[in-house]
């Protein structure tokens, strides 16, 4: 492993490109064309890669069963840094998909160290927000869903701590309640298809997160009864921790295969009804069947003066419980992508792509894309001057948290505990 990334960490570099060839993620763009509408955090290249993701765009094309998974780990106060994933998972449920958000307290309490009191009170707020945009679905808390800590301690039978050190950097000096905590995110992750049944399962992430997806795609593989693979004339099933009577039924319901020591081999089947078949029949005796997950991966809203936007960082954020007072200091002090004087600027215009307010206006500010892109060409060109700039987009966010704190309010009834 080449490049490390700490799924914990505030201040790090990621470099996309090499994370892409290193690790097998693929750019979003190669399954946007199975979605009917596309939304705009893709259309904006906000959502960057994928893993499986065209298994949920067949889904949401032919409208079949699928979930979207995600956590918020209540650390801090939520802010418009974490606003990307619950729009993800949003939208995903408006597409027909079931909804299961996960509270990772556990997480916060073995990482972070803080109470379960701080972690009930910042989960409150972090299922507030995702309420407030329109989600549907199931909510839990880790620390208090049994089943998902049943999962998580069947998921743990398959990892080694020398895996958790290759991932994570964990040392010997690392917390058994942190290698836990991972245990409970792998849970997490496959919990929608224990509670449902198995289906393709998407979780919208930021890219530093891949770990934990990697992790559990390979968990959900070893927990696996059956391997289902085409092979030239028929579909083989090769039995991984499969009873016999299991093996048995698959030769059962299939008149002509022909059954090996571990393995039947079914001629002229079609590979993805032997895949559903045998999930039936993986679940009948004992076993899991689950789909390995999906992902979405999108880039961080960068922080208002620079690096990433980090509840650790008070600087660097900007909170839905904002002050006007505090909004404004935030929004007019923020680094931006203007040249050193108003001259250069004119004559050399600002660079957008590095500039944390019209980013603010690329993720959440400004949903018309031709205001946008009017915005990001006044900048190129020196037509937009920053200070211009960030008065402007002081207002939009000013509007933003007003509507959304209303809209918060009318949906508290729906935050439990």
């Amino acid at each position: 492993m080449t490049q490390g990334i700490n799924p914990w960490a505030s201040d790090q570099s990621i470099d996309v490109g090499k994370l892409f060839a290193e690790f097998g993620i693929e750019p979003i763009e190669n399954v946007t064309g199975g979605l009917v509408t596309v939304p705009s955090f893709i259309r904006r290249g906000v959502v960057v890669g994928h893993r499986d993701y065209g298994l949920i765009a067949e889904a949401i094309r032919e409208k079949k069963h699928f979930n979207v998974m995600t956590g918020f780990m209540p650390s801090g106060h939520p802010h418009l840094g974490h606003l990307m994933v619950m729009k993800e998972v949003a939208w995903h449920v408006a597409q027909g998909g079931t909804g299961y958000i996960g509270v990772a307290d556990r997480e916060a309490h073995a990482v972070r160290g803080l109470s379960w009191r701080q972690c009930k009170e910042y989960g409150r707020e972090y299922l507030s927000c995702l309420y407030a945009l329109g989600y549907e679905g199931h909510t839990y808390y880790q620390s208090e869903n049994t089943p998902l800590k049943d999962l998580a301690f069947e998921a743990a039978t398959r990892i080694n701590f020398s895996e958790l050190s290759a991932i994570y950097g964990f040392t010997q000096d690392t917390a058994l309640a942190h290698a836990m905590s991972v245990a409970t995110q792998v849970g997490d992750i496959l919990y929608p298809q224990l509670d449902g049944g198995p289906a393709p399962t998407v979780v919208p992430v930021g890219i530093d997160q891949d770990p934990h997806i990697r992790l559990t795609r390979d968990v959900a593989h070893k927990l696996r009864l059956f391997t289902v693979e085409q092979r030239e004339g028929y579909v083989s099933v090769r039995g991984k921790n499969a009873p016999e009577a299991a093996i048995d039924a698959v030769k059962a319901a299939y008149p002509g295969s022909k059954r090996y020591e571990a393995h039947v081999d079914i001629p002229g089947a079609a590979l993805t009804e032997v895949e559903e078949r045998v999930r039936g029949i993986e679940r009948a005796h004992g076993g899991f069947g689950f789909f390995l997950p999906s992902a979405t991966y999108h880039t961080f809203m960068p922080g208002l003066q620079g690096g990433k936007m980090s509840s650790s960082v008070p600087e660097s954020f900007i909170s839905f419980w904002e002050s006007d007072k505090d909004l404004k200091k935030k929004v007019m002090g923020a680094l931006t992508g203007g040249r050193m004087t108003l001259e250069e600027q004119k004559k050399r215009g600002g660079e957008p792509e590095k500039c944390p307010v019209y980013l603010l206006n690329l993720y959440h500010m400004t949903p018309d894309d031709e205001e946008l892109v009017e915005i990001c060409r006044k900048c190129r060109e020196g037509e937009l001057m920053c200070g211009t700039c960030k008065k402007e987009t002081l207002a939009r966010t000013k509007e933003f948290l007003k509507d959304f704190r209303e809209k918060m309010d009318e949906t508290a009834h729906l935050v439990e505990g």
